[in-house]
């Protein structure tokens, strides 16, 4: 059924007061486990000194998060900035080799921050890679960019390299791994469309541009080597309507949600809690769901205060980078389901698109998923942790075909018809649901620990069945109809845009 299936208004205002009282009912259950717990021994690691005259402690077992607003702060405010200036003269007075100016600061960026070792690695793997790329052989690209990214990855090779950058910072291994393996997913993309080019190939110069440029050097994202090439060639530097005005709105609303994750993180120990499981065991199901779901929002959001800040400084740039992360608010099908679109962008091109082909035959589907995720676990380095995680979601990616293929044939197709459209959105969003709390229990497995995962998994669906169970499922339905109905509006308005274009 179609996507622009309506539902009453009275009975949408019934599930978002059902989804906001849940919402509420749970997040209380973990406000009080944040506060009896902040003196725990367990806790002490976790939880450290903050807000005194409201007498609240702040939650830093996140490292990343604590790392860019403590000692990476100035740094990153420095670099960038740096960048935005130098790039801001470089538009207005050469503007036609503003590619070459954005790489002359990243190299010396690089250079100043890790040392000229870590730079003539990261230039031998481009030469290397260059060099593959010279026999226009996709196969030998796959495999050389591979094998590159797995000795950043995997013993002794990572170490081997690692030791030959000098001196100790708190966040040498950081900018080291970070910069590297962004590198090696950068020379790849060149190596692959350098294959693709008809007429000779893209000179190792266009490489190091591409490569070089600072705001995505360190942590991304990643867009390909057709894209930025293509935008940064352009010589006529125009902006769109309200442009400037989106990308202001856009840094305020970074900022916004960096001073809104401190405040939560003085209130609710969401990261702190789950790694103890003794006091785990006394909170209610619902609150395990919420502390289950509010690591998802988290991570979604550091994700998007990453990438976003990354972003806004390439559209001042006069580059369109790749779109922040959907939050997992939004999902309730795994295709969708990725908190790095640079990185989901590239496998979907380069490996899931190009295996996988349209997506409607079964054979092909589990080849290009598995691919994708053999590809994604050699990204994420591979240990136990991260095959459990790869497994789960490349079989969850897969059951959404099957299920799909199985309830196409008769006689379910046949029964689907003759329902109303609003009656068949109901069953979709009852399967959706269930889709969305697997969607949440495979990625806490890799966010949080694996027995926090079987604690929960546990919880909702042995020990709480079945009132938490079917109440939790009821609630996620609710949820997923909101949604539903979000994706309606949408396409409605994209189809009056669509409309208005061709008048």
């Amino acid at each position: 059924m179609g996507v622009k299936t309506m539902l009453p208004s009275y009975e949408l205002g019934f599930y978002a007061l059902v989804v906001t009282c849940a919402v509420v009912y749970s997040g209380s259950g973990i406000f009080e486990a944040s506060r009896d717990s902040v003196n725990r021994k367990a806790f002490r690691d976790g939880i450290k000194p903050g807000w005194h005259y409201f007498g609240r402690k702040m939650d830093v077992a996140d490292f990343e998060w604590v790392m860019w607003f403590t000692s990476f702060r100035n740094v990153i405010i420095f670099a960038l900035s740096g960048h935005v200036l130098f790039g801001k003269i470089c538009s207005m007075i050469v503007p036609q080799h503003r590619a070459v100016m954005y790489m002359l600061y990243g190299v010396l960026a690089v250079l100043g921050s890790m040392g000229l070792i870590y730079l003539m690695i990261i230039l031998s793997h481009c030469l290397v890679l260059y060099s593959v790329a010279l026999a226009k052989q996709k196969w030998l690209c796959y495999v050389a960019g591979l094998c590159c990214l797995a000795s950043f990855k995997m013993e002794p090779f990572s170490s081997w390299q690692s030791g030959f950058v000098t001196g100790a910072f708190d966040l040498q291994d950081v900018l080291f791994y970070g910069g590297s393996c962004f590198t090696i997913m950068r020379c790849m993309s060149f190596a692959l469309e350098s294959s693709e080019k008809k007429e000779g190939i893209y000179s190792i110069f266009d490489l190091l541009k591409y490569n070089f440029y600072l705001p995505f050097f360190f942590f991304g994202p990643v867009m390909t080597f057709d894209q930025y090439h293509a935008q940064v060639s352009t010589r006529e530097l125009r902006r769109k309507d309200n442009e400037m005005r989106n990308i202001r709105v856009n840094a305020l609303l970074h900022v916004g949600a960096i001073i809104a994750v401190d405040i939560f993180f003085h209130f609710f120990y969401i990261l702190t809690l789950p790694s103890d499981l003794k006091f785990m065991n006394r909170l209610s199901d619902w609150s395990l769901a919420g502390l289950a779901y509010s690591n998802l929002v988290y991570d979604w959001v550091k994700a998007a205060v990453m990438f976003g800040v990354t972003n806004t400084i390439a559209k001042l740039d006069h580059l369109d980078p790749p779109q922040p992360p959907k939050c997992i608010t939004m999902l309730y099908v795994f295709a969708e389901t990725h908190f790095d679109r640079g990185i989901n962008d590239w496998l979907c091109k380069y490996v899931y698109d190009h295996i996988g082909e349209n997506h409607d035959n079964i054979v092909k589907e589990l080849m290009a998923t598995i691919t994708t995720f053999a590809v994604t676990t050699l990204w994420l380095g591979p240990c136990e942790i991260v095959y459990i995680w790869s497994i789960f979601n490349c079989f969850g990616l897969n059951f959404e075909l099957w299920v799909q293929k199985f309830f196409q044939q008769e006689p379910f197709a046949k029964l689907e018809s003759k329902m109303s459209a609003a009656m068949s959105r109901r069953i979709r969003a009852a399967f959706g649901a269930v889709n969305f709390w697997a969607i949440v229990l495979y990625n806490i497995l890799a966010l949080n620990s694996l027995e926090f995962a079987l604690l929960v998994t546990k919880r909702l669906l042995l020990i709480g069945f079945p009132v938490s169970t079917l109440s939790i499922w009821f609630i996620t339905y609710c949820g997923v109809q909101l949604i539903k109905e979000r994706e309606r509006i949408l396409a409605i308005e994209e189809e009056k845009c669509d409309k208005a274009k061709v008048e």
